[in-house]
Formats: structure tokens, C-alpha cells, sequence
């Protein structure tokens, strides 16, 4: 084998980004650091090369005991780090990936750390808007229900956000948001927010602007989807 070990042929993980993509190969030792880091976490999806095959981290039989740390239901503030939320972690929400580390830790100040069962609803559709979710792990829809039918308008999984527009117009929840497994989420609050616009005006800056980029890309989208919807339409009307 070109003079390698076949143990370190075998050796080697690698782990699935919130980007679609795969990384590695890294040792153990390397993987053990991402996860005291939470940049993996209990269902991120891991290729162990010894074994051949894709497995959430946390039934790795290696890595199981490093995801045996209690944490909290809720978790304020500046307990961030006995509750495993690092700079690192953080920045696998898209919106704060640009993000330095001391950006993102004084942005800890700032949020809640929530664990969601499996079913749980987080936002009920109707009620006022009071704060703003970044998902951490796990996974959650958006979704209506009419005449006791569910609708589901858009899934979230680990680095989406949602109910970002009660930030700013404090306005009912336009659906429900409901856990779909066993999730984590993050969660700034309207005063939050407004403490960290008044308190750290530099980290709001580029907060606000990576917020504002995804909206304007998901209305982008729509706008999109709807054009295509009408053009079809009037084809289908003009064949008609």
C-alpha cells in the first residue's frame, strides 16, 4: 500500500457541512476539538472510514462520550460557555459566518440557548411576535393549518433563522414554526435586540446587513417562483 500502515488507510473522518458538503479527512483527535468547539454536534452527519458509512455523531461509538455533557433547557447570556455555545458553533448559522470570534462571543450576550423536543411548537401562528430563532441543530417547520389540514410553507435545519421580521414590526406570526426532531435553538428577543442595537451599534451593523442579504434572496426567490407561476398560468389560459 505504497508503504502506509493500513491503520491510517483506515484512519480518518470526515464531516458534512450545513453547506451540503463534505470535509476531511481529520483525525480523532482533530474531530474531538470541533466538538468541544460545537462546530459538530450530536446530529451531525460523520463518514468514519474504518466503518464505511454515514452515522449521526453522537451513535459513533468513539465520539458518544463527548456528547454526555448535560446542558440546559434555556441558557442565558453569559452561560454560554458551561452551556457549549462557542464562537465556532455560532458560525454555522449562515448570517454570522463572516463574524469574527470576538463579534460572535459578545453576540452571546445577547441571545437564549433553547433545547425544542420533537413536536413542540416554538411560534404559534397568530400570536405576537416577540423574538428571533437561529437554528443550531435539529430540524423545524414552518406551517398553516385550514380547515384542519397542514400546510408546510418552509422547513429550517441547522444554520437557517426564523421570525426575524418580529425584530422589526413586532407583528403576529404569520404560521406556525413546529419541531420536526429533537432540536436546538437560539433566540434573541425584541429587547434583546434593541439592547444590542443601543449597546454594540458595530456588532448590529453587520448583523442587520447579513439579515437583510437572506431576505432579500428569499424575496428574490419568490418573486421568481411567482412569475414562473404566472407564466404558466397564462400559457395553460392562452391553450385554452
Amino acid at each position: 500500500m505504497d508503504g502506509k500502515d493500513v491503520s491510517e488507510v483506515l484512519s480518518g473522518y470526515f464531516i458534512w457541512g450545513i453547506d451540503d458538503a463534505p470535509y476531511g479527512p481529520v483525525e480523532l483527535a482533530v474531530l474531538t476539538d470541533w466538538i468541544k468547539d460545537a462546530r459538530v454536534l450530536p446530529d451531525t452527519w460523520v463518514f468514519a472510514r474504518g466503518t464505511g458509512a454515514w452515522q449521526q455523531a453522537s451513535d459513533i461509538p468513539e465520539l458518544k462520550q463527548f456528547f454526555n455533557q448535560p446542558m440546559g433547557v434555556e441558557v442565558g447570556v453569559g452561560t454560554s460557555s458551561r452551556a457549549g455555545v462557542t464562537p465556532g458553533s455560532l458560525r454555522r448559522i449562515k448570517i454570522l459566518a463572516d463574524l469574527n470570534d470576538a463579534q460572535l462571543d459578545h453576540l452571546l450576550d445577547f441571545l437564549e440557548l433553547q433545547r425544542v423536543s420533537q413536536w413542540s411548537v416554538v411560534v404559534k401562528q397568530g400570536e405576537q411576535g416577540d423574538a428571533m430563532y437561529l437554528v443550531l441543530s435539529g430540524e423545524l417547520r414552518a406551517r398553516t393549518l385550514v380547515g384542519g389540514r397542514e400546510t408546510i410553507l418552509a422547513t429550517f435545519t441547522a444554520g437557517d433563522f426564523f421570525g426575524d421580521m418580529s425584530l422589526f414590526d413586532h407583528g403576529p406570526r404569520s404560521a406556525d414554526v413546529v419541531a420536526n426532531v429533537d432540536s436546538t435553538v437560539l433566540r434573541i428577543s425584541v429587547v434583546a435586540f434593541d439592547r444590542l442595537t443601543r449597546e454594540a451599534p458595530a456588532l448590529a451593523t453587520p448583523f442587520l446587513r447579513a439579515t437583510a442579504r437572506t431576505l432579500a434572496a428569499r424575496i428574490r426567490a419568490d418573486n421568481k417562483r411567482f412569475n414562473q407561476l404566472t407564466q404558466q398560468f397564462n400559457a395553460s389560459a392562452g391553450n385554452g
